[in-house]
């Protein structure tokens, strides 16, 4: 599994979401599992099925980024983005890209029962990991325009403002 979610890294989200498997210790797997052994283990699933699924998931995740440049454009622009930071709170006050608002249960709530769910918001995470996660739960919220940066702060850094200080979790 590990070697699966390497190269795709959304195929524990995509195998929850379809098959509830990886999203909690009852339905977990190791990463030292093969597929094969997950699905077998799991009904009996198809591999070759299984494996479809996550392709397909990974193809769709690929839509749903946006890449520093391209977000940098929008803005310069005009056009209306909403910037949402979902990195902690010490992260987001020792750096962020000016006009994010830093995601609390607050600002969820109101992006949820206020917002219009077809204006573009864009989610902005450290490196691009944790973004997709959160955009499968606005998008399943009914949220329609939702985008990951790709690369997360650390992109817009580095290709975009080097003026944002790069930084490295522990």
């Amino acid at each position: 599994m590990g070697e699966v979610l390497e190269a795709f890294p959304g195929a524990q989200r995509a195998m929850f979401r379809r098959y509830h498997i990886g999203g909690c210790s009852s339905c977990g797997f190791q990463m030292t599992e093969t597929l094969e052994q997950v699905c077998a283990r799991n009904n009996n699933l198809a591999v070759d099925e299984v494996l479809a699924h996550i392709r397909s998931s990974h193809e769709d995740d690929a839509r749903i980024l946006i890449s520093a440049k391209e977000l940098a454009g929008l803005l310069k622009s005009g056009t209306e983005v909403k910037l949402i930071d979902i990195r902690s709170r010490e992260e987001y006050e020792a750096t962020h890209i000016d006009g994010a608002i830093l995601l609390s249960q607050p600002v969820m709530q109101e992006i949820l029962a206020k917002w219009d769910p077809n204006k573009l918001l864009v989610l902005i995470d450290h490196a691009g990991k944790q973004g997709l996660d959160a955009a499968a739960y606005f998008t399943g919220h009914g949220l329609k325009n939702v985008r990951c940066l790709r690369g997360g702060i650390d992109a817009w850094a580095q290709e975009v403002d080097d003026n944002v200080p790069r930084y490295q979790l522990a």
